[in-house]
């Protein structure tokens, strides 16, 4: 600075004397102003920095107590700068307000970032359908891209009366695995079952549904596990309220042919129990059956039904009816008069003041009566193949137009011949026996009801448990007190249509009977199915089809002639040709395994013509869930499977030490 001052003052120097002097004072004073200037910045450069390091130390310091590391400060005069990038947006203003507490939030420059958040998990996808009959009610979280109003559609089909409230909302995720498969199985549950609840998820589906009886509960439950989609989770909860029984009627029966109900109801277990008691210590055996129902006239309905059965075991034979509060009770002739009059005073005092007691001993079965039992009848009877005849004596034109009418409605056009004559001399209330009589023929599969004028006669087969039942309840009621009616019907499960409906367990049963009664053959030494075999798999193919999805292996039997290997390459291949023969006809064989056991199982000896015909054989045998299935629809264990190939005993003859010996053959894993 000094030699810069000298510098400047020897130029001066040349210039004139009245300059020199003129300028001198002015050119000492700007000396001293410039090198007051540069004292004056260089002190404040000095100040600056120090304060920068002052702002700097005491934010990180602060930070540092904070336990804060990861914001970069820079400091440029009284403004801080911060960089870095938080975890969350909590902690970016956590570390502003730290630093901000110590230079004052004006001077702090924010460039801090905030890490990016993890992408959020896709929710979970769910759907409520609930049916009330004609109403459905669409509630849930389903993906953007799938399409409600598919859902929507689908339900409104299954009648043109059905409305559907859409309360669905959607997220923009992708539609999860297996999301199709348990919305089309859900919405097949809505169809079916007309009061459900049905809870939809990507994996699972439950079922909460009600039905109208123990038969429609029981057929909703096979026909749903029958549908449901392999791999698919389903609860399947199907309630039946009990039934409503009007009018409340019990029938029991003491005849020839031993004791047994006709009808039987009951308001609870616990009456149920006691009234089946009574009929067994009054001689009643086998399988009974009481139906628990709504709609007990009085609280005392136990007390009162098995007072009468033990009366009606006293007198030893004879019925007893009840149609709600009215009871009749008929013994026969053959009951001594103070027997029945003991019995029925027994009866009338155990029986609760709210019941009614009719009691009739009958005639003896001879004179006019007898003579016009014997001539006057009417009889509509049912073939099994369907035909309809009706035959006796009718009032008049009206009432054979009547039945006719009736009876084609019911059995159809054709099906019905009328054979009947018309004569006045039929006695009182005909009519209505004839009518009532093809009402009741219409729950036979088969059979016949006789009219006569002092008792109806019903004989016949039913498909139904409750027909019995059901009869019993309309003879008693439109008959009224005193009626006597027989009836001798049976079950046979062949007409039931819920006891045939297909199960993993009868599917199996049928195809065995279908091979029992003919097996599969094939041209000799080859996989070739021959010709004959077509027949028998047509009728395997009509019981799969009808059978829905299954789990089966098809298994290939040889008999013991001819090499090891042949033969079990021989059973493999005709198992294979067999699944090949069903997938030809239409048949889902995706849970179908072929598998050839060769000789190894025979059912027959080997050593004679017709055992080695008969251990040549194609066998059917439900595996995986099918077999599990089965197993809990008959309730038997576990059935034994074929040993392993690796358990088996192998005889091997050991020749000398140098010949050559077969390889030990591989376990399965």
């Amino acid at each position: 600075m000094r030699k810069k001052l000298s510098n400047i003052l020897a130029r001066l120097q040349g210039a004139g004397t009245s300059v020199r002097h003129h300028y001198k004072w002015h050119v000492l004073t700007a000396g001293a102003f410039a090198v007051a200037a540069v004292v004056s910045v260089g002190g404040a450069s000095l100040s600056v920095r120090a304060t920068e390091r002052l702002l700097l130390n005491e934010s990180r310091a602060a930070l540092t107590e904070a336990e804060m590391d990861w914001p970069d400060i820079q400091v440029d005069g009284l403004l801080v700068t911060m960089n870095g990038q938080a975890s969350t947006e909590a902690e970016r203003f956590r570390a502003l307000g730290i630093v901000s507490a110590v230079v004052g939030a004006e001077r702090v420059i924010d460039r801090l970032s905030v890490a990016p958040s993890i992408a959020i998990a896709a929710p979970q996808f769910s759907v409520e359908m609930m049916r009330n009959g004609l109403d459905v009610s669409l509630i849930g979280l389903v993906p953007e891209s799938y399409d409600v109003s598919t859902i929507v559609r689908q339900i409104e089909g299954i009648g043109p009366e059905v409305s559907v409230v859409n309360m669905v909302e959607t997220a923009a995720h992708a539609v999860p695995f297996g999301w199709e498969r348990s919305v089309d199985y859900a919405l097949k549950a809505m169809a079916l079952v007309p009061v459900s609840k049905i809870s939809v998820s990507a994996d699972q589906v439950e079922v909460f549904g009600l039905a109208e009886s123990e038969r429609q509960r029981d057929d909703f439950r096979q026909r749903l596990q029958r549908e449901r989609p392999r791999g698919l989770i389903a609860s399947i909860e199907i309630s039946a309220p009990r039934p409503a029984i009007t009018p409340f009627t019990l029938r029991f029966v003491i005849d020839e042919d031993g004791a047994r109900f006709d009808a039987c109801s009951a308001d609870s277990q616990e009456a149920r129990a006691a009234i089946l008691q009574a009929a067994r210590q009054a001689g009643a055996s086998g399988v009974l059956e009481c139906t628990i129902g709504l709609g007990s006239p009085s609280p005392r309905w136990q007390v009162a039904a098995v007072a009468a059965v033990r009366a009606l075991a006293d007198a030893g034979a004879g019925t007893v009816t009840f149609s709600d509060t009215d009871i009749s009770f008929v013994v026969p002739n053959a009951v001594q008069i103070a027997e029945f009059d003991r019995v029925v005073g027994v009866l009338e005092n155990a029986l609760p003041d709210i019941f009614s007691l009719q009691a009739v001993r009958l005639p003896p079965e001879e004179g006019e009566m007898e003579a016009q039992e014997n001539t006057v009848e009417f009889l509509i009877s049912r073939a099994p193949e369907g035909g309809v005849v009706m035959r006796g004596r009718l009032t008049d034109e009206r009432l054979r137009s009547a039945l006719l009418s009736m009876a084609r409605s019911e059995f159809g056009l054709s099906a019905v011949e009328m054979q009947a004559n018309i004569t006045p001399d039929t006695p009182e209330g005909w009519p209505v026996r004839t009518l009532l009589a093809v009402d009741v023929l219409s729950y036979l599969e088969h059979g016949s009801v006789r009219v006569r004028p002092s008792q109806i006669d019903v004989r016949g087969v039913t498909g139904d448990l409750a027909a019995s039942d059901r009869i019993s309840q309309i003879l008693a009621d439109r008959l009224g007190p005193g009626a006597r009616f027989n009836l001798n019907i049976s079950y046979d499960e062949q007409f039931d249509p819920v006891a045939m409906q297909p199960t993993p367990a009868r599917c199996e049963a049928w195809i065995r009977d279908i091979l029992a009664e003919k097996q599969l053959t094939f041209d000799p030494g080859s996989a070739t199915l021959a010709a004959d075999a077509a027949r028998v798999m047509d009728r395997i193919a009509e019981v799969l089809r009808d059978c829905g999805r299954l789990e089966m292996e098809i298994a290939g039997h040889t008999d013991s002639q001819g090499r090891l290997e042949t033969n079990m390459r021989l059973s493999q291949q005709r198992a294979e040709a067999v699944m090949a023969a069903l997938l030809a006809r239409g048949i889902p064989i995706s849970g179908f395994e072929a598998r050839g056991y060769g000789p190894e199982f025979p059912i027959d000896d080997n050593s004679t013509a017709s055992g080695r015909e008969a251990n040549r054989r194609i066998e059917f045998r439900l595996i995986g869930e099918s077999a599990v299935a089965a197993r809990e629809e008959t309730g038997e264990d576990d059935p034994q499977d074929p040993p392993d190939e690796a358990d088996l005993e192998i005889d091997v003859t050991i020749g000398a030490e140098n010949a050559r010996r077969p390889q030990p053959r591989p376990e399965r894993p």
